[in-house]
């Protein structure tokens, strides 16, 4: 049977019905193979050591590419500027739950991809992703979509080998991109998203399990360093809506600039922003930096915590944003973890969400 996950009224187009979690555990790549076995799922979805990778993700999107038989094409392959009559440039479109082409890379009844291409796929994924996070975002699959392939996606705009080319991967808490800096101003390819209800749909205040919530922690330590006049400022009413991750005016920006904050608080802050990267790999952790530094670094934004959202009222704020003229990570950790990324080195640059 395919794995269906909870409708989640916070998750736009989500899938309904009851999911399993029944497996999966934490403890490293190899516990986390073998419980897969365990399952019968295939070898290709199982964190592997990508420290001598056979290849870069966008040589591996060429690879994907030349294995598509034209009626997959047809399915999965688009113009570069590929207009959708509901999302827009489809390209560029982000959302917290959605398959950007209908056919999942794992279908139970007529497969659409081969076991090769799914092969290729998740070495593209492990590509983007750093080694040590495999496990956690395949804890993540598991817990949200029944596992890795099961509930994703994928497309690819333009043609790998002939001029720009993106390869973009979709569905429950999860946009990936692959770009080979095709796409001009933006990092990661464009704005991304991930995501994680660990437990439950509504998470309890620690968010227990959630491999994404020690982000939060991090960005609660420097509210805690914050004098009372720092925190007031830092602490807004109202979260904002949940795509609003667009670029805005500096007059915009809620809560505290960081350019206020003290040599010691802005050290903290840096430790925050490493973690917030920490999942990717170097060449897209270093253009969203060259993009932020671009525009005034981390001096050039303010740091907001949301008082409206607050689980268990313990002030350990599960709503915060960091956001600058050309950066938004926007985190959001109530009923359980959203985190809109938006990144670029031109304010111009329009968000499609």
């Amino acid at each position: 049977m395919e794995r269906k996950t909870p409708a989640c009224p916070d998750c736009r187009e989500a899938p309904t019905g009851v999911s399993r979690r029944e497996f999966f555990s934490a403890a490293g790549a190899a516990a986390g193979a073998a419980a897969v076995a365990l399952s019968g799922a295939p070898l290709w979805a199982v964190a592997k050591d990508t420290s001598a990778s056979a290849g870069a993700p966008e040589t591996l999107v060429k690879t994907l590419y030349d294995t598509l038989t034209e009626k997959q094409k047809k399915t999965v392959c688009f113009a570069w500027d590929h207009q959708d009559p509901k999302r827009g440039l489809l390209r560029t479109f982000v959302a917290n739950n959605w398959q950007i082409t209908e056919p999942s890379l794992i279908t139970h009844k007529d497969p659409f991809y081969t076991d090769e291409q799914r092969d290729i796929v998740r070495k593209i994924f492990e590509g983007l992703i750093q080694p040590e996070w495999q496990t956690k975002i395949d804890k993540q699959l598991e817990d949200d979509a029944g596992g890795f392939g099961h509930e994703q996606s994928i497309a690819i705009f333009g043609k790998p080998g002939d001029g720009k080319f993106e390869f973009v991967m979709t569905g429950r808490h999860m946009t990936l991109r692959c770009d080979g800096n095709s796409t001009d101003h933006v990092a990661f390819g464009g704005p991304i998203f991930y995501g994680h209800a660990a437990s439950d749909f509504n998470e309890d205040a620690a968010h227990t399990g959630n491999v994404f919530w020690p982000q939060a922690v991090a960005a609660n330590k420097v509210y805690q360093m914050l004098d009372g006049k720092q925190q007031k400022q830092a602490l807004v009413a109202k979260t904002p809506r949940e795509q609003a991750s667009g670029f805005r005016s500096s007059g915009e920006f809620q809560g505290l600039p960081v350019a206020d904050m003290s040599s010691d608080q802005k050290e903290h802050m840096q430790g925050v922003l490493k973690m917030l990267l920490d999942p990717y790999r170097t060449s897209d952790q270093d253009e969203a930096m060259a993009a932020l530094k671009k525009h005034g670094g981390l001096d050039a934004c303010n740091l907001a915590f949301y008082q409206d959202s607050d689980i268990g009222n313990d002030k350990v704020w599960d709503n915060w944003r960091l956001e600058g003229p050309t950066f938004v990570w926007y985190f959001r950790g109530k009923p359980h973890v959203h985190v809109w990324v938006n990144v670029a080195d031109d304010p111009s640059v329009k968000l499609n969400a």
